[in-house]
Parts: structure tokens; sequence; C-alpha cells
């Protein structure tokens, strides 16, 4: 569609014809698929409840892991693959050819083959080690939170100091919590705080949240983080039976000391909706938010965010009628009235998991990119019925709040602005490619 550059990279995954293996076994055709996608959680003093290195560890989990990779429960990525953007960086997700090599595999006995087919062992992260390669610097909380074994959540505010006597641009960062305050942490909003004349301002950093991965930003994108900024941990914590000392730590990957990078990356509550309102006993209660991004942008990451009645989340953009040059058409005087915006549904998340906040990185080639005037419109739904386990209460209404127990309706959006010219071009080879493969 002329003016809208909408990359959806390559067809989605699981679409692919080839046929099983005659004789399926855990050595060559299994383990290889656990490797990829499973194991970083699944092995000794990780996040996951059992291994899943060995064939040992594997062969009693046989039928559940079967299941749940057919429910497609495990591994955790709940993007609608029949919709929207499929191409993304660090995707875990199993194609139907591997989840079918799983179902014959178990259905034939789950048997172990010849060890000598299976791939060397992975290599893995400790558990201080970083997603997002090793940082090349760590700020931390001062000392450790003494949160208490019982109360109410609790919000603290500190200060932790990176250090900086230059500008930086940042390239990746993740937030990490040490594994002992995992269970007590619900989210961790860092800010870049800087102080003119004791007056704080603050700049968005990061958001960790419960399953949530780091942020590494395309090539030739970062954050500026000036000198004598301090981070701003934003917590909330709950208590979990006993007193635990929680500490949070950032880890920044940095461009070089004075490189400026091409592009600004911004991230950016929308779809916020601060009157929510789910009654009790109600399933598929909706919301909708809409932001306009003034100048053209590239979209690089959704990431929902609700908390335990959260059911679903679409992501979608609303489009200026473009001519072939990428030039937003405007409404002649005196002509019938025509549509001027169309619709682009870009992802949705249609079974919301409140343990796993996940970041869908677009891969550099799939982000969209969208003219001046385009409106990001996030539509969220929450269910508040007691066939939702997960509820707290199902006979209490529920209202937009901070605490674990009440809901929030938002989307984290990255995004970075390009000027016209850049714009323009990116639709003319958008234009041209699907020309040549017309």
């Amino acid at each position: 569609m002329a003016g809208v550059l909408l990359l959806t990279g390559t067809a989605v995954q699981g679409q692919e014809a080839t046929g099983m293996p005659a004789d399926v076994t855990f050595s060559k055709d299994v383990l290889p698929i656990l490797q990829r996608s499973c194991q970083a959680c699944h092995r000794p003093g990780a996040i996951a409840p059992m291994s899943l290195v060995s064939y040992e560890d594997v062969r009693p989990w046989a039928r559940s892991i079967k299941r749940n990779v057919e429910a497609r429960e495990m591994p955790p990525w709940y993007v609608d693959r029949r919709i929207g953007i499929q191409d993304f960086k660090d995707d875990p997700s199993l194609t139907d050819d591997e989840i079918a090599t799983i179902g014959a595999w178990v259905e034939s006995g789950a048997p172990r083959g010849n060890p000598a087919d299976a791939p060397p062992p992975r290599e893995f992260m400790g558990p201080n080690e970083w997603r997002i390669g090793e940082p090349d610097l760590i700020v931390s909380l001062p000392e450790p939170y003494m949160l208490p074994a019982e109360g109410p959540d609790v919000f603290p505010n500190i200060l932790g100091d990176p250090g900086l006597t230059t500008d930086r641009y940042i390239k990746a960062v993740e937030v990490k919590p040490d594994p002992n305050s995992l269970e007590v942490v619900h989210h961790v909003v860092t800010t870049m705080t800087e102080f003119d004349e004791d007056l704080a301002k603050g700049n968005f950093l990061n958001e960790y949240a419960v399953g949530k991965n780091g942020d590494i930003f395309d090539e030739g994108t970062g954050r500026l983080m000036k000198a004598g900024t301090q981070i701003r941990f934003g917590m909330h914590l709950h208590p979990y039976g006993e007193e635990i000392p929680v500490m949070i730590h950032v880890g920044l990957k940095l461009y070089p000391e004075g490189y400026v990078p091409k592009y600004q990356l911004v991230s950016q509550h929308m779809g916020d909706d601060n009157d929510l309102l789910i009654p009790a006993g109600e399933k598929g209660v909706r919301t909708d938010g809409y932001t306009m991004l003034t100048k053209p942008v590239v979209v690089t990451a959704f990431q929902p965010h609700m908390h335990t009645r959260g059911q679903a989340q679409c992501i979608e953009a609303l489009v200026p009628q473009t001519d072939e040059e990428g030039n937003v058409l405007e409404q002649a005087p005196g002509t019938a009235p025509a549509p001027l915006m169309h619709q682009v549904t870009l992802n949705c998340v249609p079974q919301w998991r409140f343990n796993w906040h996940l970041v869908y990185n677009y891969a550099e080639e799939s982000a969209p990119v969208f003219p001046p005037g385009t409106v990001i419109h996030i539509s969220t739904w929450h269910d508040n019925s007691d066939t939702l386990r997960a509820n707290p209460d199902p006979r209490n209404s529920v209202v937009y709040g901070q605490r674990t127990i009440d809901e929030m309706s938002f989307a984290w959006v990255s995004y970075y602005y390009i000027d016209e010219d850049e714009y323009k071009s990116r639709v003319a080879a958008k234009n041209a490619q699907a020309a040549n493969n017309d």
C-alpha cells in the first residue's frame, strides 16, 4: 500500500510443509528444539521448576511437554500467529513442524535414540549474566531495601549513581533483580533523573516486569544519558511471607564515548485508561486508547502491560492515506467525503499471561514505518469473572491502580522519528520491492 511501509518479514512461523522424520528420537530431533527454545529457563539454577537438559530430565515430563507446546503455553510467546508482524528479535516460539515433532516423539514412546546423534550441550549464561550481553555499566541500589514479611504493597523510590562524567548514548538496557528478590518484585521503572537547582527532571529508561526480557535497540538507535544523571528505581514490591533484602541492578550497553547515534529512541505508555472500571463477574471488558505520532515514525517494539485480570491486547495503526511518494493526502474542498485513514493491525496478544511481561521487539527489516499523523490504537480486554483462575476476587469491581490487585490497560510502545526525506526513500524502496514481487 503506497505510503505505508509495513514489512512483515518472513512468512508466519509454522507454515512450513516439511514431513516428519521416519523415526523421531530425543537425541536427534527433540533435544535441538529444547536447546533453542526451552533450556534457557529449564535448567539447574534457572527460573523454571524442572530441568530439560538430559534425556533423564525430560522423559518423565514428555506428556506434559507435548500438552503445553501444543497449547502454545510454552515456550512463553503469546503473539497471535495468524495476523500482523511475525518477524521478531529473539523469538523462542516453536514452528508447527517442531510441535509436531515433539508430539510424534511422545506418541512413539519417547525413545532416546542414539546418544551420538545429540548436538553438543548448550552453554548457558549464569544467574548473574545478562540477556543483553555483558553490560558496559551496571548501576545498583546503594544498599538492599528490606521488605517486611507481611503488609501492603510498597512503592519505594531510590536513586542510584552511574557516575557518568560525560554524556553517553545507550544501545541496550536490562533491569535484573537478585534471584532472592524475584518473587517480591512486581515491576521496576527506571528513570534517568537530572537535577537542575534541586528540581528533578526524569526521562524514562526501562521497565522491568515479571518475565520480561531486556531492551536491545536497533543499530544506530540510542537513548541519551547525560553526565551527572542519577537512576531512579521506582519499585513495586509485594510481601511474600518472609523478610527479603531486595536488590535491583540495571545493566547498560553503551555506544563509544563521543558517538551520537542517528536516531533517538522513545518508549512511551500508550492506551492508558485512568478511569478503568471492570465490573464484578464480567468478562471481555474492553478499553481503548489513542496516541498520535506527529512525524514520520519507525515503531520498534510492543509490550502489553496488565495485571492479574488481563485478558488480551491488540495494537493497530490508523494511518493517513498517502500518494505514491508518501505525501499525506488531504480532502479537497468541495469534494465528496472519502476515507483518509486506514487500519493496519500490528499485533494481538489474545491470551495475556501475568507472569510473562514480554517485549516483542520487531526485527529491523520488519519494523513498521508510518507517515506523520498516524494514530496508535491500543485495545485491551479484562476478565473479572470466576472462570479466570488467576482472579484474586471476582466478587469485587476493579479500577485502575498501582497495586497488583488493581488493574492497568496500557502498552509500552518504542519508536523513533525519521525525517521526511528518509521516510519517502523508505516508501520508494518498499514500492519498488512490491513491484518486483508482482
